[in-house]
């Protein structure tokens, strides 16, 4: 919670021997204004009268003011302390201050009240700016990483940030800029341009994207929208010189231009190891009429549901489902299609080695559907119990989907019966590892079972890392 100093109004306890005489006795009358004081922190009704920010810089005060205001409408000493606490963790949210303290306070002046309080936040802003230095190093590449941020940049909570990655076999970077409403964190602008480049041994491809965006995120009511429209000159290539036909027909440039609205509802208590709640994601792209040669309308949705069960268990409930449909009867891109298979997906199967394939490279499809079944446990004997062990869970599965493309001249029944058909399965049981917040690690043992002709399996261990899993 941060430290919160409030001033004690309470006399010190006197302790000794008994010497025979009254302590009233050797005690001066306190004065009239110490003893309208004392009554505060036993009236039931408080005024806060000033709130104060020390330490400002160059943090404009007009937008602070909407994340205090409602430390004004405290009524007792209690809510004073709870509606401080809730005013430091808005303002810590705002990415402009590494520390904010709160130092609650009787009132003093000539215009004191003898029930009023004086609030004053004690604030360090974060540097001008800071930046980040790494290094990776894979199988015969490396790359150095150098990260730059300019928090704060122009008083507002505004944020720039700067990426850039120099490997020996690629180079990307990345510019963002972030822009909150004051008052209404949650509804935010952010602006990117940026260049990188993705290797997809699964289907032999190279892809290099280089593209501008313009992201709008905004709560309404119980949902949480993200409006975004993505500019990308995408240049595909092959991998390897032993990629298939079909992977070097689509070898070559294209420039998408495509709007996309993503809809949420997220009710979990976590976003790793929830134990309740559920979530429902839905989201559409449109590409093709902002201009561009990608020309599609793609539909995907994400569902989980969590019920805790006896024993600290959690039984995990999701579905997946998308469709792609080429608008203008072109053909779809292998860069825009579903893939499925992998750890963070139908499990026992390799990456993204489920559905329509070529010589050996898998080319993706315009459908899926996929849904899982999990019981979470936390370990045996509960080791390291209330600490790191906490981070641990026992998983048992039962994994499900498909991938194919649909001929859209065929009505929805034979779709769903084309869906239905080869359906790949699998069960197991592992240890799942959670990485703080936002993402976690899979040592699964996995028994793949409907195999079809040209699906990679793997059949018993099976090693994943993500932050999306079904």
């Amino acid at each position: 919670m941060g430290t919160v100093h409030a001033k004690s109004l309470d006399p010190l306890p006197m302790h000794g021997r008994d010497l025979g005489v009254n302590p009233d006795d050797l005690m001066e009358p306190p004065e009239p204004e110490q003893e309208s004081k004392q009554e505060i922190l036993e009236n039931k009704d408080v005024v806060v009268q000033h709130v104060n920010i020390q330490g400002l810089g160059r943090t404009k005060e007009d937008l602070l003011g909407y994340e205090i205001s409602e430390v004004f409408h405290a009524k007792n000493l209690i809510d004073v302390m709870k509606k401080s606490h809730i005013a430091r963790q808005r303002l810590l949210r705002l990415g402009v201050f590494k520390e904010v303290e709160v130092l609650i306070d009787t009132s003093e002046g000539s215009d004191a009240l003898p029930n009023g309080l004086d609030v004053t936040f004690e604030v360090t802003e974060v540097k001008r700016l800071t930046g980040s230095y790494n290094t990776m190093v894979g199988n015969n590449e490396g790359s150095m990483v150098l990260g730059l941020k300019l928090p704060n940049m122009f008083g507002r909570a505004e944020k720039l940030t700067f990426q850039f990655s120099y490997g020996t076999k690629e180079t990307s970077y990345g510019l963002s800029f972030f822009k909150p409403q004051p008052g209404h964190f949650e509804r935010n602008l952010t602006l990117n341009m940026y260049k990188v480049t993705g290797q997809f041994p699964w289907s032999s491809l190279k892809e290099t994207d280089r593209g501008v965006s313009a992201e709008l995120n905004f709560p309404l009511g119980m949902t949480n929208h993200t409006l975004k429209w993505e500019g990308v000159w995408r240049e595909l290539g092959c991998l390897a010189r032993s990629a298939s036909f079909a992977v070097r027909e689509e070898s070559g440039h294209s420039l998408k231009s495509a709007l996309s609205h993503t809809l949420s509802i997220d009710s979990r208590n976590s976003a790793i190891f929830p134990s309740r709640g559920a979530l429902f994601r839905l989201n559409q792209e449109l590409a093709g009429y902002t201009g561009g040669d990608a020309s599609f309308l793609k539909e995907d949705f994400e569902l989980q549901l969590n019920k805790r069960l006896f024993w600290d268990s959690v039984l995990s409930a999701s579905l997946w489902g998308g469709m792609l449909c080429p608008i203008g009867g072109q053909p779809s891109c292998i860069a825009d299609r579903f893939y499925l298979g992998g750890p963070t997906s139908v499990r026992g199967f390799g990456m993204y080695s489920i559905g329509p394939q070529s010589e050996g490279d898998y080319l993706g499809g315009e459908a899926y559907w996929a849904g899982g079944l999990h019981l979470y446990t936390p370990l045996p004997f509960r080791p390291g119990k209330g600490g790191f062990g906490d981070l641990f869970r026992t998983h048992f599965f039962l994994n499900a989907g498909n991938l194919c493309n649909l001929n859209y001249g065929e009505g929805p029944r034979a779709h769903l019966q084309k869906l239905a058909e080869c359906i790949r399965w699998s069960y197991g049981a592992g240890i799942v590892l959670r990485l703080g917040n936002i993402a976690r690690l899979e040592l699964n043992y996995c028994v793949p079972m409907g195999v079809q002709s040209g699906d990679r399996i793997c059949d018993g261990v099976q090693f994943g890392a993500g932050i999306r899993f079904l």
